[in-house]
């Protein structure tokens, strides 16, 4: 009921309200999934409006890199306590032998990418990239907009500000969204829920229990279900984004077709690669510093990667194996991989 009814007062809504009805529908649609919560997202628009135009006002001073810090620390507050308060606590009362007990946190749905996606219009005002959004309801509806909310892609500031300020709907926009939003929802009911019945019974067994035949089934039906799942969410998004005008960047190209783990991850989760690319990876100097310093930028951002996947030492260890692995890549590996494509396909699906 909730995307035909949007749609069809959407399409029949002069231009000038559409960002209004769009935004209503956002916040009704999270409030619908996450009521408790519907006023941390809320309280994110307002510090990020507020902080941006601060940054904006104090241009060639000193304030301009106190504004940014400040409210990039409140919004990152938001989501260390949601997200890893319970991670803290416990790997506190591990490490002193204590026995704090504090309530349960629950993590607010979307949490992850709404932050994600404040911090990018942050910097970007910061670098001057784009200019402050006067109009907080326009700052708002890029924050919550409901088609990438829940599951992303990260939609960075710069890319769509000027279709939030100005854009049209056709008629092949519609056809073509729908399409791939079908195509998206295939991928999720039809491959992935149907992989995941299998997939679960396998996970559920003791390992002692589980044989070499059913371990690997389960490994390869996981790599299967999880691509499905959450590339079929990317399609929703952007179709769904295409339906109201809005073109979101692509977050998959065929990462199972890669020849390498740097290809693997130029095509897997574009849009969070590219995030830390350029919000962390590039500001700490890149590869452009000495070795020893590459080396440690390529583990802060793969440890930050695991760890914003999750609130758990498994996540870590994750990003930090894919660290150990692309700098072994990059030392040694790239150019013998080139010389065989089925090797160097076997290599990167095997890890």
């Amino acid at each position: 009921v909730f995307m035909p009814l949007v749609m069809s007062i959407y399409l029949l809504s002069k231009k000038e309200i559409r960002n209004y009805v769009l935004l209503a529908a956002s916040i009704i649609f999270y409030a619908w999934g996450e009521p408790r919560y519907l006023a941390i997202m809320i309280m994110t628009i307002f510090v990020t409006y507020a902080g941006a135009r601060l940054i904006d006002r104090y241009v060639e001073t000193a304030g301009r890199k106190w504004a940014l810090a400040l409210t990039i620390l409140v919004d990152l507050g938001f989501l260390i306590y949601f997200k890893y308060f319970n991670f803290i606590v416990d790997n506190v009362n591990a490490a002193l032998q204590l026995n704090l007990d504090f309530i349960d946190v629950v993590m607010p749905i979307g949490i992850s990418f709404y932050t994600f996606q404040a911090i990018s219009y942050l910097i970007d005002v910061y670098r001057r990239e784009v200019e402050a959004q006067k109009d907080v309801n326009k700052l708002a509806l890029y924050i919550v907009l409901f088609p990438q909310l829940v599951a992303g892609p990260i939609v960075k500031y710069h890319d769509v500000c000027e279709q939030i300020d100005e854009r049209t709907v056709t008629f092949a926009d519609v056809v073509i969204g729908l399409k791939r939003f079908i195509i998206g929802l295939s991928k999720k009911v039809l491959i992935a829920n149907t992989l995941a019945v299998v997939v679960d019974r396998i996970f559920a067994q003791q390992p002692e229990t589980l044989g070499f035949g059913y371990a690997w089934l389960g490994i390869v039906a996981y790599a299967v279900q999880l691509y499905f799942d959450f590339s079929g969410y990317s399609d929703m998004a952007i179709g769904l984004g295409r339906m109201f005008g809005f073109r979101f960047l692509e977050n998959f190209n065929y990462p199972y077709i890669s020849k390498s783990i740097s290809e693997f991850w130029q095509r897997w989760h574009i849009s969070l690669a590219t995030w830390f690319k350029q919000y962390l990876y590039i500001p700490l100097g890149g590869n452009r510093v000495s070795k020893a310093r590459w080396f440690l930028n390529i583990f802060i951002v793969w440890m930050l990667t695991g760890f914003w996947h999750g609130a758990a030492w498994n996540f870590i260890v994750w990003g930090l194996f894919f660290a150990v692995l692309l700098i072994i890549e990059k030392l040694w590996l790239l150019k013998p991989l080139k010389k065989s494509k089925v090797l160097s396909h076997i290599y990167v699906m095997f890890f």
